[in-house]
């Protein structure tokens, strides 16, 4: 099969790591440390690879860090195609408190993109060989919405079916340029469309609106405890979200999205992709660590879910 590109162009390393209590002004002694290669694209990538699709990670990458990601990508078995930036790729850190089990999220925001080096993440794109490619995560500073809009437009008008999990301007400067599919969450697609949609009627409405107004081919929305939706020109699909205990939530948008564009790739209906879409996302919640969902378990709640349907 056809490599699957994937574009971060704000990639971290992900620190995550646990304390007995989140407590102000002490030394919080931490456990358990572990860290992933981070950022929306990366994400996707590595879960490509457990699911058995090539796949390539295009990264913006600098300074200690940005080697550091680049070895944890390549740790993971997936092709890494780092694109060099002078200013450092940033971390982020998720803290795990043990005495109430919430969960501290730090995202640091990361370097100022130069114009050239933009130029430079275009050269890589154009030479990179796939059919797919999926844009994820959020903009780093020096990078304008309007360069996604034209991002996605060169590489659909290379023949490119493009996939853009992002939010706010970014996401609507995406919109109408050739989309294949974008993924927002049910807030983000409240923010896009510009008003409150508190029943599924709404929501599949303006959903279809958009397809038919040629903004994107498709568009899933994760409706987190109420599951997912997919609207294509045939309509909208809905499934219900699998229920799973959750021990870290970091990646599993990236988690559902790579499973939801791998079972398109394959020619799957949109029932069936979205299917595979929330195996993949409550796999990941299962795991601790950035989107770390195991290849059995996303087929075994796949398996399940089907069953109940």
């Amino acid at each position: 099969m056809n490599q699957i590109i994937t574009l971060t162009l704000n990639p971290a390393v992900d620190i995550a790591c646990a304390t007995a209590e989140v407590v102000p002004q002490h030394k919080l002694r931490t456990h358990g440390q572990r860290m992933d290669p981070g950022g929306g694209g990366v994400n996707v990538a590595r879960v490509l690879h457990e699911l058995g699709a090539r796949s390539c990670a295009i990264v913006l990458s600098g300074g200690v860090f940005g080697r550091h990601l680049e070895a944890l990508i390549e740790q993971e078995g997936v092709a890494c195609h780092p694109v060099p930036i002078a200013g450092t790729t940033r971390l982020s850190m998720t803290v795990c408190d043990e005495k109430n089990g919430h969960e501290y999220r730090f995202v640091g925001e990361g370097p100022v993109i130069q114009p050239g080096e933009v130029e430079a993440c275009l050269r890589v794109l154009a030479e990179e060989p796939g059919e797919w490619l999926v844009i994820s995560g959020s903009l780093p500073r020096g990078i304008e919405p309007a360069t996604l809009g034209q991002i996605v437009r060169q590489a659909h008008e290379a023949g490119r079916k493009v996939v853009v999990d992002s939010s706010g301007p970014a996401l609507r400067a995406a919109l109408g340029q050739g989309l294949a599919l974008i993924k927002p969450s049910l807030r983000e697609f409240e923010e896009l469309v510009g008003r409150s949609l508190p029943d599924p009627a709404a929501q599949d409405e303006a959903a279809l609106r958009l397809v038919r107004e040629g903004a994107a081919e498709r568009v899933a929305i994760s409706l987190s405890a109420g599951g997912a939706l997919l609207a294509t020109s045939d309509g909208v699909v809905r499934r219900p979200a699998i229920p799973v205990k959750a021990v870290g939530t970091v990646g599993a948008g990236d988690s559902f999205l790579a499973a939801l564009v791998l079972a398109l790739v394959r020619g799957e209906s949109p029932a069936e992709a979205l299917g595979w879409g929330l195996a993949a996302g409550a796999a990941a919640v299962m795991a601790t660590g950035t989107a770390r969902p195991q290849r059995e378990t996303i087929e075994a709640l796949r398996r399940e879910a089907a069953n109940h349907h």
